[in-house]
């Protein structure tokens, strides 16, 4: 039976299915297996976009309003301003500022372009919600982990990808030698064939 989708019952599943490969990964307290697996979550937006709503607070004449979500992936669109007035009435505060998102290196932020007015407030508030698709995480509990069950063969496999990158990077000047975890055949492919085709395979899956 496979395990839950606790972080320990995902690092347990995928060194099996490494079988030997499993033992060239050795940092302490499974570090290297805790890190695939917060890459294949990342990855994972990319076949399970995960909307999020958010919101900060806006100022009139402020064109950049800094992001304080550590799942923040890629901005989607806003929800402030959605009820405007109509443009003759004498309330419209005029077009709304185009918003998107910018990284700054370790965060990022909203940007309002132009700035929003005293009228933009007054008239929609200084709340600004948005949605936005968040990445994915794996928790301590099952519970904690944003993936659904149904999903964990796909995560599995981009982390089995990424443990064959890793091997590929780390023996860039040496060969590694894999071998079936029953037989002890070797293996007919290198790290950097098995990566090509494990991510083949899972860009193909649904």
């Amino acid at each position: 039976m496979p395990g839950s989708m606790s972080q320990r019952d995902l690092v347990a599943d995928l060194k099996r299915s490494l079988h030997d490969a499993a033992e060239l990964f050795n940092a302490a307290g499974d570090g290297d297996f805790e890190r695939m697996l917060a890459t294949a979550a990342v990855a994972m937006q990319d076949k399970r976009p995960r909307t999020q709503l958010g919101q900060v607070t806006i100022a009139a004449d402020e064109p950049r309003v800094p992001l304080a979500l550590a799942d923040f992936h890629r901005y989607k669109t806003h929800v402030w301003g959605s009820r405007a007035p109509a443009p003759w009435d004498p309330s419209y505060p005029g077009a709304l500022p185009r918003i998107s998102a910018v990284n700054e290196g370790a965060s990022w932020a909203l940007v309002f372009d132009p700035p929003p007015t005293a009228r933009h407030i007054a008239t929609y508030g200084s709340t600004c919600r948005f949605w936005y698709f968040a990445t994915h995480s794996i928790g301590a509990e099952a519970a904690d982990t944003t993936l659904a069950p149904a999903d964990r063969p796909l995560l599995l496999l981009r982390a089995q990808a990424e443990a064959m990158r890793e091997l590929t990077m780390r023996h860039v000047h040496k060969p590694v030698s894999l071998r079936d975890g029953y037989s002890g055949a070797p293996r007919n492919s290198t790290p950097a064939a098995l990566y090509e085709a494990l991510m083949a395979e899972w860009k193909a899956a649904q």
